[in-house]
């Protein structure tokens, strides 16, 4: 989810949900020991909790980063050993680590041993021709080892040549029964599934295998999916903004941005699919395309997009919708 889920986009979905745990944007271990940690770390109070997703394969350089951000207050510092770009591996960090499995049970021990926050791996089921039950086994086993007490497996592998990322997230196919062994193998860990869980019906299956699930791009493509898992999966049935509402409730916090600097275009790009599925839902992302780029673009370029969605439209589902996605 790199230059996603940032700042700007978190703050957006925490007003659709309070419980789900909020990640950063893979940040490498370099640029936060050598870099601007203000602008790659800093996070609004509200976000909160968050957890920093670091990229590195350097023990020393990952475990100054850890211990970075759980002073910079992150509630959990990941090591992102399953992303499968090209710019990842020049930099030797990402799924190309699952061939070094000792390396990566050195990086975790180095840094479960810099911070008190938890310690979590995400990876892939393989990758390449190392794909086996034994390797992937093995992986896990040192990982916990080291510290690990929570591994988040995208059910596929990913292939380090031949495949552009996009494709790796699409072609090699779903193994979910693999995930699921691990906690079988491993049920003294936590064990968090991902990939291609696009419905609150699809989490709650999942949920009888293993002890969580990450949403990625569905989350992000339409936030409105995370507005009801508080309610289905946390059990807080606390009252749910409109689309609307939360959009409303979001524009105080532009205002904030502008003023200090940003352009809309940067923080507007994450609204636009709330009104995925409703109509005036491609009206709303067009006029944001078309305006939202100007210099002098404000949040009135917002409400004229939300201005195409009949209020009515926007409303939250019943409690008892099933599927994770709001009637229009």
């Amino acid at each position: 989810m790199m230059e996603w889920t940032d700042r700007h986009c978190r703050y957006f979905l925490r007003l659709l949900s309070r419980h789900a745990l909020l990640y950063t944007e893979m940040v490498t271990s370099a640029a936060i020991v050598h870099g601007d940690r203000a602008r790659l770390l800093d996070f609004d109070a509200s976000e909160y909790p968050v957890a920093l997703q670091l990229g590195g394969s350097d023990p020393r350089e990952l475990a100054e980063s850890a211990r970075i951000g759980e002073q910079w207050g992150y509630r959990e510092i990941n090591l992102n050993v399953g992303c499968p770009s090209d710019r990842v591996q020049s930099g030797r960090f990402g799924a190309c680590l699952m061939a070094e499995p000792a390396l990566v049970a050195e990086c975790v021990a180095a840094m479960s041993a810099a911070v008190a926050v938890p310690v979590t791996v995400k990876c892939r089921i393989g990758i390449d021709e190392r794909d086996s039950w034994e390797e992937l086994h093995e992986f896990v086993r040192l990982v916990s080892e080291a510290g690990s007490r929570t591994v988040i497996v995208h059910a596929r592998k990913a292939w380090l040549s031949g495949l552009s990322p996009k494709e790796n997230r699409e072609i090699p196919p779903l193994v979910y029964p693999t995930v699921h062994r691990i906690k079988q193998e491993f049920p003294e860990l936590e064990i968090v599934i991902n990939g291609g869980i696009d419905s609150l019906d699809a989490c709650r299956e999942q949920l009888r295998h293993v002890d969580g699930v990450m949403l990625g791009r569905a989350a992000y493509h339409n936030p409105w999916l995370l507005a009801q898992v508080d309610a289905e999966l946390f059990g807080d049935a606390h009252p749910v903004p409109s689309r609307h509402e939360a959009l409303e409730a979001f524009l105080p916090y532009v205002e904030r941005q502008l003023r200090a600097g940003r352009r809309l275009c940067q923080i507007s790009r994450h609204v636009l699919g709330l009104f995925q599925g409703c109509p005036g839902g491609r009206r709303f992302r067009r006029h944001i395309a078309e305006q939202g780029y100007k210099d002098d673009a404000g949040i009135e370029v917002l409400r004229d997009a939300a201005a195409w969605v009949p209020r009515d439209m926007g409303a939250p589902p019943p409690r008892a919708t099933i599927g994770g996605y709001a009637p229009c």
